[in-house]
């Protein structure tokens, strides 16, 4: 079993590798953020996150709700029991208290242990795999029908996409047209330089000046991204790992 600790204090870092020292076929790494996690999920391929939840930048919370798919399984190991809600709706196997003891995290990785047997586990890291086809080149332009007029609108020109019904809206600096698409499939066929910040809406990352937190705070709450220019887009806590990540 594949585990990342990902905590921003060394020394529960160091507790947490001492007692899984304990259990034969564990292997551990570890990570100082949610922003380091999220690289090293893509490297390491763990079945499951040992997460803290306060955390500098990204809350481990925000990042169980960002994770990408096929998702590890996550157990919260913190030192606040406020977050135990908000834990489990991020489908949290457990939720450990600090200052917990071995009894309690072998508990825990036996819930792993049983939920993982009952799953498919990541391949491991460097196994090969089947070969993909090459990928599509990103879009340029789109052409966008209004009143019989074919609009030609560059896509480097778009700053940020929201939806309208069965439409979204391109927002640029000349206008806002409405192409008949679901905010999904544009955004993967605009390739890598657009990530959702929202259910509803989407940002070009060229064009983005910084994430502001509306409340103030960057544990709970939504953000607003600041664009060049000075548009405000929403943007929830569940898409900010992502939208960081990609920054």
């Amino acid at each position: 079993m594949r585990l990342l600790i990902v905590d921003d204090e060394r020394p529960a870092r160091a507790k947490l590798r001492h007692l899984l020292a304990r259990h034969a076929g564990i292997e551990v790494e570890e990570a100082a953020d949610g922003i380091e996690a999220l690289s090293r999920i893509a490297a390491f391929r763990p079945d499951a996150l040992l997460l803290d939840i306060e955390m500098p930048e990204l809350s481990g919370i925000e990042l169980a709700a960002s994770l990408p798919e096929p998702a590890p399984l996550v157990v919260f190991v913190t030192a606040h029991e406020g977050y135990a809600a908000d834990a489990f709706d991020a489908d949290a196997i457990d939720y450990l208290l600090k200052p917990y003891d071995a009894p309690r995290l072998a508990r825990a990785l036996e819930r792993l242990r049983k939920r993982l047997a009952a799953r498919p586990a990541f391949p491991p890291a460097g196994e090969a795999q089947v070969p993909a086809l090459p990928p599509v080149p990103p879009l340029e332009q789109l052409l966008v029908s209004e009143r019989g007029v074919t609009r030609v609108v560059r896509v480097a020109d778009i700053q940020w996409i929201e939806t309208a019904d069965n439409y979204v809206v391109l927002h640029t600096a000349g206008g806002s047209p409405l192409l008949r698409q679901t905010l999904a499939g544009l955004v993967e066929r605009l390739g890598p330089g657009f990530v959702r910040c929202h259910r509803r809406a989407a940002v070009q990352l060229a064009w983005i000046e910084r994430i502001a937190a509306l409340d103030g705070t960057t544990q709970r709450g939504d953000y607003e991204v600041m664009l060049r220019g000075g548009t405000r887009v929403p943007c929830s806590r569940q898409y900010r790992a992502a939208l960081v990540a990609q920054l």
